[in-house]
This record gives C-alpha cells, structure tokens and sequence, in this order.
C-alpha cells in the first residue's frame, strides 16, 4: 500500500499538511530515557504518524515496535500537543503541521533489535541531566512536559 502522506503531498504540493501523530517515553526503574538515534544523527522519543484506520495507541505501539523491536502491553496517554511550535518546514519546503499525542509505556517487553532497521542507527537510554544535545527540539519539549507535569506530580 502506497504511503498517505506522500500521496497527499505529491497532489498538494508543498501548502500545508496536517497530520496527526504519537509519541512514546519510555521510561525506566533508573530514571531514564529511551532514544532513538535517527539516520541523520539526531536523538528522538520513539514514534511516528497515523496511518488511516489506525487509533493513536496502536500508531505508538506499532511505531516503537518497527523502530526497536520492542512489544509495549500498557500505555497510559499523557497528552496532546499542537499550536505554531508543532508547525515544520521541511528541507524540501513541504510544510506540515503535526498534531501529536504523547503516552507513556507502562510496560515493554522483548529484545530490543533495531538491525536491518533504516529509521535507527541505535538506542540508548539517556538520564535526563544527560540527554543528547542532538535531541531534536520537539522531543525535547516533550520529556520536558514529562519532568514538570508527570513527575512532579508523583
């Protein structure tokens, strides 16, 4: 099956696309962060963009299995961000405005296995004093509403 948002893109051209997206933070007992290390270098949550049929809950749980081979049983949705900080410009000049729900995995099982995988180069689990300077911005605001809203809050 043909991918939607490049089908989209090809009629539309490069005006603006909303989409529709989930993210997942992955959170462990030593208070770390799961990251995945894109093609270009960057770190960033796992997951990724709706495919038409799918609920926001399976989009994350199939999202984090393509991109590290992991299984999650139970997700607990946190929240839902949109406005002008989730507007994107591409390098190609397609423009995009994403609205995306973050959840946290309640429970990951399997082996973590990203071989063969083009969208990961590795992952890694990163204390938030510790995180990457090439964590991309959006993720970064999405661990940040993790520290100040969910862990506070606990």
């Amino acid at each position: 099956m043909e991918n939607y948002v490049e089908t989209i893109s090809r009629k539309i051209g490069h005006d603006l696309l909303v989409l529709v997206g989930a993210n997942v933070i992955i959170y462990n007992t030593h208070h770390e962060y799961l990251l995945q290390q894109r093609a270009n270098g960057n770190w960033r949550l796992m997951g990724g963009l709706m495919v038409v049929g799918e609920s926001l809950e399976e989009t994350a749980i199939r999202e984090v299995y393509e991109e590290s081979g992991s299984t999650i049983e139970s997700l607990m949705q946190l929240q839902t961000f949109s406005g002008t900080a989730f507007r994107f410009k591409l390098k190609n000049e397609d423009e995009s405005y994403v609205v995306t729900t973050l959840f946290l995995a309640n429970q990951v099982s399997g082996e973590m296995a990203y071989d063969g995988n083009d969208e990961t180069l590795n992952l890694k689990y990163f204390s938030y004093q510790d995180l990457p300077e090439t964590l991309e911005d959006e993720y970064r605001k999405y661990i940040q509403y993790f520290e100040d809203s969910v862990l506070q809050d606990n």
